[in-house]
C-alpha cells in the first residue's frame, strides 16, 4: 500500500469519533501499561515465593472469583450509580487493593487481598462498555471498540515486556506501578470523561416502566445467554495465556523475562494487525468468524504441547492470537447489538461474568492439569473446548438475525441513543452474509 492508501486508511480509521471517546481510550492505554498481577501473579507465586502450581492456580481462581462478585454488581451500579461512578469507584479501589497485595507475605493474605483485587479490577469493564456504546454512533462502533482494543494490546505489548525484567529484580515494583497508572486512569476519568447513562424517558405520574429491565430479564434472554456460554468457553481458552502458559514455561526451565517475550508477541501483533483485520471482516458473516476463531484458539493453545523454547512458545502464541484479533470485535459486537441501552450494565455485566467466570475456572483447571496429568494434556483439553465453542457458535448463529449497524444508523440520527427496550424475540430467518459486528 502507498504511503497516500495508509494515510487515507489511518484518517478512516480515528475520524469522526467524539472527543469523550479518545478521553476513555486515553484512560484504557494508561490502564494497562501498568497491567501486572493479572500477568505475572502465577510466575510471582511459584517462582519468588515458592508456592506450589496447585495454590498459584487457588489465588488467580479467588481473583476470578472476585471478577465473578463483582460483575453483575458493577452491571447494576451502571445503570443505576451511573458508568462515570462506577468507573471511578473501581480505579481507586484497584489501586489501593493492588498496592496493598505487593506487601502481603502470609499465603491467607495473599489469596484474601487477590480476591479484592479481582473484585476492583473487574468493576469498570461494564461501565467502560456501556459508556462507549453510550457516546459512539452505531456505525462507528467497530472502529471505536477496535481502537479500544488495540489501546488495551498497545499498553500490554509495552508492559508485559517491560515487567518482565522489572520482575527480574523487583516484584514489589511492579505492584506498586500499577497501582500508580491505575490512579493516573482515575484522574483522567475524573477530568475529562462526562456521564453518558441514557436519560429515562418522561412518563406519567403513577406509570410504571413497562420495559424495565432487571438481572431475571437477562437471564431470560435465550439467545443472549446463548452467547454469553459460548463465550465462556472461549475466555477459558484464552484465560490459559496467562495462568497455564507461564507455569508451563516455567516446569521447562525458563524464566519470567522469557514469559514475558513470548507473551509480549500477543500485544505486538495485536497492536500491529487489529485495525486493518477489522477493517476487512467487518462487513462478513459473523458466523464464519467465531467458528473460525474457536477453532483457531483452540489448536493454537493445542500447538503448544509440542513447545520448548522462548521461539516455538512465540510461535504458538501467534496462532491463538490471530483468533483473538478475530474474536473479539466480532464477539463483542453481538453482545453490544444485543444489549439494549437502557439496561446496558446489566447486559455488559452478565457478558463481563462470562469472562470472570472463567478466569476463576481456568486457573483452577490448569494447576489440576499441569500437578496431576502434565501440561500436554492441558493444551490438548484446550483444542477439545474449541471445538466445541465452534460447534456451538455454528448451532447457535444459524437461527440468530443481527441487526445491520448501517442500516440502523441510516435511520436513526447520530445522536440519538440506541432503543431503550429489550430486544424482541426475533423468527428465524433464512441465513444472510454481511452481518456487520460491532465491538
Amino acid at each position: 500500500m502507498s504511503v497516500a492508501g495508509l494515510r487515507k486508511a489511518a484518517h478512516e480509521t480515528v475520524a469522526g469519533l467524539p472527543r469523550e471517546f479518545w478521553w476513555l481510550w486515553t484512560s484504557t492505554l494508561v490502564n494497562r501499561l501498568g497491567a501486572f498481577v493479572a500477568t505475572f501473579m502465577a510466575l510471582y507465586l511459584t517462582l519468588d515465593r515458592g508456592y506450589s502450581a496447585t495454590y498459584a492456580g487457588l489465588v488467580a481462581a479467588l481473583h476470578g472469583l472476585g471478577g465473578v462478585v463483582s460483575s453483575l454488581g458493577a452491571g447494576v451500579m451502571t445503570d443505576r450509580l451511573g458508568r462515570r461512578p462506577t468507573m471511578l469507584i473501581a480505579q481507586l479501589s484497584t489501586a489501593v487493593s493492588v498496592a496493598v497485595l505487593g506487601f502481603m507475605v502470609h499465603p491467607v493474605a495473599i489469596a484474601g487481598v487477590a480476591f479484592v483485587v479481582g473484585m476492583a479490577s473487574n468493576a469498570s469493564r461494564p461501565a467502560v462498555q456501556a459508556m462507549m456504546a453510550d457516546i459512539v454512533r452505531p456505525e462507528d462502533r467497530v472502529r471505536a471498540f477496535s481502537l479500544n482494543y488495540w489501546a488495551i494490546n498497545l499498553g500490554f505489548a509495552v508492559s508485559s515486556a517491560g515487567a518482565g525484567f522489572i520482575a527480574e529484580y523487583s516484584y514489589l515494583a511492579g505492584f506498586l506501578g500499577e497501582a500508580a497508572l491505575t490512579l493516573a486512569c482515575a484522574v483522567v476519568v475524573f477530568l475529562k470523561v462526562p456521564e453518558s447513562r441514557p436519560k429515562e424517558e418522561p412518563r406519567a405520574a403513577g406509570a410504571t416502566a413497562p420495559d424495565d429491565v432487571r438481572l431475571s430479564t437477562v437471564l431470560r434472554d435465550g439467545r443472549y445467554m446463548g452467547v454469553v456460554g459460548l463465550s465462556f468457553l472461549v475466555a477459558l481458552i484464552f484465560q490459559q495465556g496467562y495462568v497455564g502458559l507461564p507455569v508451563a514455561m516455567g516446569t521447562d526451565g525458563l524464566s519470567s523475562s522469557d514469559f514475558g517475550t513470548a507473551i509480549a508477541v500477543n500485544g505486538v501483533l495485536i497492536v500491529a494487525l487489529q485495525i486493518p483485520v477489522t477493517r476487512f471482516i467487518q462487513h462478513r458473516d459473523p458466523r464464519r468468524l467465531l467458528i473460525l476463531s474457536s477453532l483457531l484458539a483452540g489448536y493454537g493453545f493445542g500447538l503448544t504441547a509440542f513447545a520448548g523454547s522462548v521461539g516455538v512458545y512465540a510461535l504458538t502464541v501467534c496462532v491463538w492470537t490471530l483468533a483473538e484479533i478475530v474474536n473479539a470485535p466480532t464477539q463483542t459486537g453481538i453482545v453490544v447489538q444485543l444489549s439494549p441501552a437502557h439496561g446496558r450494565g446489566r447486559y455488559q455485566g452478565m457478558y463481563t461474568m462470562s469472562w470472570s467466570v472463567a478466569a476463576l475456572v481456568a486457573p483452577l483447571m490448569s494447576g489440576f492439569v499441569i500437578d496431576r496429568y502434565g501440561a500436554v494434556w492441558l493444551w490438548g483439553t484446550c483444542a477439545v473446548l474449541g471445538t466445541v465453542a465452534a460447534f456451538g457458535y455454528w448451532l447457535l448463529m444459524r437461527g440468530l438475525d443481527l441487526p445491520d449497524p448501517t442500516v440502523t444508523a441510516s435511520a436513526t440520527p447520530a445522536a440519538s441513543p440506541a432503543p431503550a427496550s429489550v430486544p424482541a424475540p426475533v423468527p428465524v430467518p433464512a441465513e444472510r452474509a454481511g452481518a456487520e459486528p460491532v465491538v
